[in-house]
């Protein structure tokens, strides 16, 4: 093993715990175990002969040397991901374009698109990968993402606004006593059967406050870890859930589920988010197409 280089393998394992704060964050974005990673880890230390962690409470902190290795392999993979994109889309004939976006947004709103993208930009190739967590700066894994989050946004990026969130209560029909609630106001959900999901546990105080509600008098009783799950159960009548409104534009057009207070803005926003060393023009025209799909008046005219 050359001493003036430092084994690749582990580095990128290092490269990726030190970005990411956590080692089985690290493991879950290379597809391997905590072990592995562990193991990258110490074989750096071992070659350096410094720690390059350090306990800290239950978590990991960088040590001096750790966070000098940590910016220059930050910055050396981040300029290979971005040659090597560039590379990949200059080197062979019609690459695809790599787009990240949660498994709710891919399942419930781009996959019905798919035909009416193909349609509108015939010469893009796209590439759907899942991505639950919010993406750091590299969006390591994608050209793209399509996100639903609120700023600040890292420097790092350049981001296409594309719309505004709405969220608001959705219910079956099928619902126990849901011909009761309709025609009553918004007080109507504080009794039992809300749903919610644990990545956006403040969905349903933003909606309350919205419209004038006091959010300690909502009483939740169920919680999905993706709001995927949460919208099927509240397909199945298990409940009254709370959906950015484009996600159940299809289930409200289909009678599938319905709305019976509306939707209100929150201060999250719909972006199409790139490196902004990342001058694909797919990029641009990808977010023009995204944010008319997004407007209210597009997708309410598709039912």
């Amino acid at each position: 093993m050359s001493s003036d280089l430092p084994p690749l393998p582990a580095l990128r394992a290092f490269e990726a715990a030190a970005r990411l704060g956590s080692v089985s964050r690290a493991a879950e974005e290379l597809h391997v175990t905590h072990g592995a990673v562990s193991r990258h880890i110490r074989t750096l230390e071992q070659a350096l002969g410094a720690p390059l962690f350090q306990r800290q409470g239950r978590g990991l902190a960088l040590t001096a040397a750790g966070e000098s290795l940590r910016d220059a392999s930050g910055e050396a993979f981040a300029r290979l991901r971005q040659s090597w994109r560039e590379l990949r889309r200059s080197g062979s004939d019609g690459a695809p374009l790599v787009l990240g976006c949660s498994g709710s947004v891919l399942a419930r709103w781009m996959i019905p698109r798919l035909a009416r993208l193909e349609a509108d930009l015939p010469g893009l190739r796209l590439h759907l990968a899942v991505q639950e967590a919010m993406p750091g700066p590299e969006l390591i894994g994608a050209d793209a993402a399509l996100l639903l989050a609120a700023a600040p946004w890292p420097p790092a990026w350049r981001v296409h606004e594309l719309a505004g969130e709405r969220i608001g209560p959705v219910l079956s029909p099928r619902l126990p006593g849901a011909d009761r609630l309709l025609g009553r106001d918004a007080s109507a959900v504080l009794g039992p059967g809300l749903l919610q999901t644990r990545s956006r546990p403040q969905a349903w105080p933003t909606w309350a406050a919205a419209v004038g509600m006091e959010p300690a008098r909502l009483r939740i009783d169920g919680e999905f870890e993706h709001l995927l799950y949460l919208l099927e159960a509240a397909v199945a009548g298990l409940g009254i859930a709370i959906a950015p409104e484009p996600l159940v534009s299809d289930d409200l057009a289909s009678g599938r589920l319905i709305a019976p207070w509306g939707f209100v803005d929150t201060p999250a926003r719909w972006i199409l988010c790139a490196d902004a060393r990342n001058r694909d023009p797919r990029i641009p025209a990808l977010a023009d197409w995204l944010a008319r799909e997004l407007r209210p008046a597009h997708y309410l005219a598709q039912r």
